[in-house]
This record gives structure tokens, sequence and C-alpha cells, in this order.
């Protein structure tokens, strides 16, 4: 229980009004630990309560006064797009409404410089912020950090994928070094591992959920397809899916995603689409038209960065119209279906010779992505068998596996109201 985690009394009335019974593991495991001080090195992904993992210790730790006076967060949360900083800061509204004086702001780029600077000018405790906006900022002398005490690095995974380890390390650099460091991310393996190494002092590992047990109440469905104009063609057939409440469509690119949601206009389909290219203006528009149900928008057309941190229970399908760059990306992209313990579908169209990310992705979570034909629309050309390997490390090898196909099977979804976090 929440009681039993020696978190302050305002923020537990908080999380009983907002109808959370019991902490999520990662919230069971983290929570003490950072309490304690020490820092931590979690291994979670999005839809295990890990924003909350931080959150509530960082609140419960921000009742007792800071010992050195002045202006400046005393927590800084660092993430890579400005939708999950938005998610964030309003996760943090929501838990620390009881607390008083304990002000959240939200700093990230293509939003106006005036309102952050006006914010940034006031007392505040808690900073959440994308790394380049900050770095903006922090370089004309408008944030001081000395009365930080802690750093939260939130998928940290996303943010070296997207370029930002020197302005993380430099923003590191920043910051008082007897600060506590947390760093979250979906895998705890190479570029992530060394910067954990380089920022965070004796930390403690937390890992919940192993690969191999995550997205469980998410079928997993493969269609081979032969080439552009097949995947348009199935895409249109699967879209027309009774049980499809509200779906997500993965592209490669920004020009992509443009060019398949004009089709998608044209076919008559209530879509939009998510992207870099946009600005925050038009983001967040399309995220509330997402929120506000099917009969407002039905279908999101977006890119892998565009998508990251987007929180909508009713999403019933994810589709990889194009197959992600990585298994981690893959990971992220159908965990944008089945949150809160509901079910949902996770579709992905492969041509033959990308049966090698077909592998790795299978190899990464552990889980066998079933091959489904849909009549009228079967693929002309068989798989290209994969070398068989003996390393099943190698991401270029993978063993071979024999592929059963299976029939298009529909299913219902029904949507739970959530009783522990999925943020």
């Amino acid at each position: 229980m929440f009681q039993d985690l020696n978190l302050h009394p305002g923020i537990l009335k908080a999380i009983e009004e907002l109808g959370y019974t019991a902490p999520t593991p990662i919230q069971e495991q983290a929570i003490p630990i950072i309490l304690s001080g020490h820092d931590v090195r979690a291994s979670a992904q999005t839809g295990t309560g890990k924003t909350a993992a931080f959150l509530l210790p960082a609140l419960s730790r921000l009742t007792q006064p800071s010992s050195i006076h002045g202006q400046g967060p005393r927590v800084l949360i660092l993430v890579p797009t400005r939708e999950l900083a938005m998610q964030i800061y309003a996760e943090a509204n929501k838990l620390s409404k009881h607390l008083p004086r304990m002000k959240t702001i939200c700093i990230y780029g293509g939003a106006p410089y005036p309102i952050q600077n006006r914010d940034l000018s006031r007392p505040y405790e808690i900073l959440v912020a994308t790394p380049g906006r900050l770095i903006d900022h922090l370089e004309r002398g408008r944030i001081d950090f000395s009365r930080l005490e802690m750093l939260v690095l939130d998928e940290a995974d996303r943010m070296l994928d997207m370029g930002f380890i020197e302005p993380v390390e430099q923003i590191a650099a920043a910051t008082p070094s007897t600060r506590q460091t947390l760093m979250f991310s979906a895998t705890l393996k190479g570029s992530v591992m060394n910067l954990s190494q380089r920022l965070l002092k004796s930390p403690v590992e937390v890992s919940v959920t192993p690969q191999h047990a995550k997205h469980e109440n998410i079928e997993q469905r493969l269609h081979f397809v032969d080439n552009l104009n097949h995947k348009h063609k199935l895409l249109e057939h699967l879209l027309i899916d009774p049980t499809l409440v509200q779906a997500i469509v993965f592209t490669s690119t920004k020009n992509h995603a443009d060019i398949l949601l004009d089709m998608l206009i044209d076919s008559g389909h209530r879509a939009a689409a998510l992207h870099g290219d946009m600005n925050q203006r038009q983001r967040t528009r399309t995220i509330d038209r997402l929120r506000d149900g099917e009969k407002n928008l039905k279908i999101l057309v977006a890119t892998d960065v565009a998508a990251r941190g987007i929180d909508v229970l009713t999403i019933s399908h994810v589709i990889n119209f194009d197959l992600p760059m990585s298994p981690e990306d893959y990971v992220h992209r159908i965990g944008r279906t089945g949150r809160a313990g509901g079910k949902g579908v996770a579709l992905s169209f492969a041509v033959p010779k990308e049966m090698h990310m077909v592998k790795r992705i299978e190899q990464f979570t552990g889980q066998k992505i079933t091959a489904h034909v849909v009549e009228g629309f079967e693929s002309k050309i068989k798989p290209m068998p994969s070398r068989s390997s003996d390393d099943s490390r190698s991401s270029d090898g993978p063993r071979r596996s024999n592929q059963r196909r299976g029939g298009f099977k529909q299913e219902g979804f029904k949507q739970r109201k959530p009783k522990t976090w999925h943020n």
C-alpha cells in the first residue's frame, strides 16, 4: 500500500483522490531507495508507473525546506520530447495539489520564449524540460542550479537515440555534484549504461518486468507484404475492423506520414498526423483530438519521436506500417495500446527481406510475432530465410524460424479503469 512507503500525508491524499489503490512494482521497489537518498538506475518500460516512481519521492523530499536560499529548481526532470514533458508536468500538478508552495514549470522547444521566461523568473520547485531548450535558457543565465537536489533522466535511451548525449552531459555538469541522480530507461545497455556510470554515484539498480513478460495483454501479429501498394491496400482493409476503436499508424519518416495521411483523408478516415515538423500548438491540438475519442480522431499517423509518451487509454490498435529502426522502438510503439491493463493489438507489416528485423525484435522481447494472412491480401513472395547463427546476441544473423500463418482473428477490447499508474 502507498501508506507503507513513508510518503507525505498530502501526497497520500492526492493519490487517494486519483483513485490509485496500490503501487506498481517499479514504484514499490524504487520509492524507498530514492527516499533513502541513493542514486538509482532503473530499467522500466512506459506503462509500468515509472513517472510516479520518481515523482512521489521527489515531492516528498520537497516538503522539507531547502537549506539554500535563492531561486531555481530543486528537482530537474529531463525528458526527450515535449509530449512527455507535458505529461509529467500534468502528473506533478495532480500529485502536489495538497502541498503548499509546490510549483512545477515545464519548458520545451517550439513554445514561445516570453512565457517560459516569465515562468523561470518566478519561484518554483520542479523543472521539467527537454535538453535543447533547457540549454538555451541556461546559456542565457535564466536558470540557477545552486538549489538543485535531484536530477532525473527519464527515457534516457530515447534521449541518447535522439542525439542528446552531449546536451545531457552539459546540463549535468552545470548541476551541483551533491545532487541525487535518477536514471530511468527501457534498456540499461551500451551507451545508456556508459552514461549512467559517468553521472551516477554508486547507484542502486532496479529492474522490473523482464523482457519476455512485457505486453502480455497485447496480441502481436505479423503481415507479410510485397510492396508499398500492397501495404496501402492491407491497411485500408484492417482499418475497417469493427473492433478498432482508435489506432496509431507508425511510419519511418515525416514525409511518409504526410503522404499516408493524405491518402487516409481522401478515403474518408478521421485521421491526423503527428511528427517533428509540426509546431507545438498543432501537436497539442492533435493529441487533444485523440483524447476526445474516435468521433473526433480515429487514426493517428505518427513517427517514433512524435509519439513518444502518448498515453491514451482508447488506443486499441498499433499498426507498424514501416518497421522501426530498433527493437527498443518496437516495444515503445506497441506500448501505446493495451494501456492500464486493457487489451490491444499490434500489427506489423514486413516485406520478406525484413525478416532480420523481425527476428531482432523477437529476440529482444522474448516473444514470437505470429504471422497472419488476410484472405485476398496474401503476399506473393515468400519470406527470405534467415541465416542461422549460434550467437543469439547478434543483430545481423538471427536464427532460422518457421512462421506459421493463421487467419485474421477479430476480438473485442474492453478498457478497464486504471487502479495503478501506467505512465
